[in-house]
């Protein structure tokens, strides 16, 4: 036979895997110079403003009001001379308004996923395909429910509660807003709500949203400002206060309500236990565990950030986790390759460098991802510790930020005592092939909500939230309506 003569222009097999630059354009976001008061289904003025900036670089976007106390007032007056006429109206009629609401934020999905990613720091394909969907979907799902009050509460008669407070935080702004926004004016409630103080301007365009859909004037009124702006409708004439934030900031509004009439529901921090027995998939955990925390850069409430590991895999799991870690690429939020983006704030950033300082002080091992931090702007490398006892800070305080410690257990009594041993309970993971075993840990965990060989899957019909200094009440479902209703027999 004769041989085969090798073709000697073959394309040589690449060295360099590196992705070239792939960028979101921001032309298609138009920021105003400066952004007002949205109150009455109008723009209005206030005394101050502050600038609010880009993680990724520190760069001005635009000026945003500082509502004083008589800003809050005003904004609460024209949810209150709403109330009346949007209450009585048909649930029918509430459904046509968050059915609009939420078809015109999935028409405008690219423009609110940049501007997400360009205010908060968040990579693009996360706000992409997480952020602006759930949050059209929870407008979606509530619509559905307004003109079903008496079939989703039977047996009793539910009555709208009247203004709304709500206060949401800086890592799920978009999101966050439709947790809030949605039920309430479902329930038939009107609101004012205050974004926080780094990410306003998702809860901005947001207005031009309800402008397009025709909602009443007053039903939803938007107002930006730091913590004394929160304080202020806190002490309000409003009906009821929704906080998502701190657990410090948390205690603070419920000390100050407390001897009011006025209803409360609080979703706080976490420190939530991912535990991996040792019949695990060991791929598709580790997937599962830097999804945990580091998905927007650990700035979730429900982050996966105590990593509990059955001893007899803990040390295949973690080189497994470490390989896994250094394909991680951090950069640009706004190039569709980048996996970790830009830390909130100067503030956070400071956080994060204090307790992972103090983790190193006690005595645990820190491992981070080899990676090249942009010169401007607010960074940390995904970093995971070993060696960690239950007693060392960065196992007991929320860092909020990309940063995991790692434990071990040997039995599941063990697992369950370590993972409960702290004041949060919020989320928690648990990884094995054992349905048994699964439902016996989720019925022993302390956690509002446990997720089985996943994490971080939210759905809006599905309840969150969490117990002792995670929060009362939920968010999501038919539970999150709950709380915006007076249900009597």
């Amino acid at each position: 036979m004769t041989d085969v003569e090798k073709r000697s222009d073959r394309s040589p097999v690449p060295q360099d895997w590196t992705y070239a630059p792939a960028p979101e354009s921001t032309e298609i976001v138009e920021l105003r110079e400066r952004y007002g008061l949205y109150v009455g289904g109008e723009w209005l003025d206030a005394k101050e403003r502050y600038t609010t900036l880009s993680p990724r670089d520190e760069s001005p976007l635009a000026e945003v009001a500082q509502a004083s106390e008589a800003d809050v007032r005003n904004a609460v007056a024209a949810a209150h001379d709403a109330f009346g006429t949007w209450s009585t109206i048909a649930g029918s009629e509430r459904s046509k308004y968050l059915f609009r609401i939420a078809r015109i934020l999935a028409e405008r999905a690219r423009e609110f996923a940049v501007l997400e990613s360009l205010n908060g720091g968040k990579p693009i394909k996360e706000s992409r395909d997480v952020d602006v969907p759930l949050a059209a979907a929870h407008f979606f799902y509530y619509a559905g429910w307004a003109d079903k009050l008496e079939y989703a509460f039977p047996n009793r008669t539910p009555k709208a509660l009247g203004v709304a407070g709500q206060i949401i935080p800086w890592n799920f702004p978009l999101l966050m807003l439709a947790w809030k926004i949605a039920p309430a004016l479902a329930a038939g409630n009107t609101v004012v709500l205050k974004p926080a103080e780094t990410t306003p301007l998702t809860a901005l365009l947001f207005c031009d949203v309800l402008r397009q859909a025709e909602l009443p004037a007053g039903v939803v009124n938007i107002i930006t400002g730091d913590g004394s702006t929160g304080a202020a409708l806190v002490d309000s004439e409003v009906d009821k206060i929704a906080f998502t934030g701190s657990t410090e900031v948390g205690k603070a509004i419920q000390r100050r309500l407390a001897g009011t009439d006025k209803r409360l529901t609080l979703e706080l921090g976490g420190k939530a236990a991912n535990i991996v027995f040792d019949d695990c998939a060991l791929d598709q955990a580790v997937e599962g565990i830097i999804n945990g925390i580091y998905f927007n850069q650990g700035h979730v409430c429900c982050a996966g950030s105590r990593l509990f590991v059955q001893e007899s895999i803990y040390e295949p799991l973690v080189e497994k986790l470490k390989k896994r870690m250094a394909t991680l690429r951090v950069g640009d939020p706004l190039d569709k390759n980048t996996d970790v983006g830009a830390i909130n704030s100067r503030e956070q950033l400071d956080r994060i460098e204090e307790l992972v300082a103090a983790g190193k002080d006690e005595g645990a091992e820190m491992y981070q991802a080899p990676c090249r931090l942009p010169e401007r702007g607010y960074w940390f490398a995904p970093t995971i510790f070993t060696n960690v006892a239950q007693s060392y800070r960065i196992a007991q305080e929320e860092i909020f930020g990309p940063v995991l410690s790692v434990l071990t257990f040997r039995t599941p009594d063990e697992a369950i005592e370590k993972a409960n041993n702290t004041p949060y309970g919020l989320s928690a993971g648990v990884w094995t092939e054992k349905g048994s075993r699964i439902l016996w840990m989720a019925e022993r965990l302390r956690a509002g909500v446990v997720w089985a060989n996943t994490f971080n899957r939210f759905d809006p019909a599905s309840p969150f939230g969490g117990y002792k200094e995670s929060g009362f009440g939920r968010e999501g479902g038919l539970h999150g309506m709950e709380p915006y209703l007076e249900l009597t027999a």
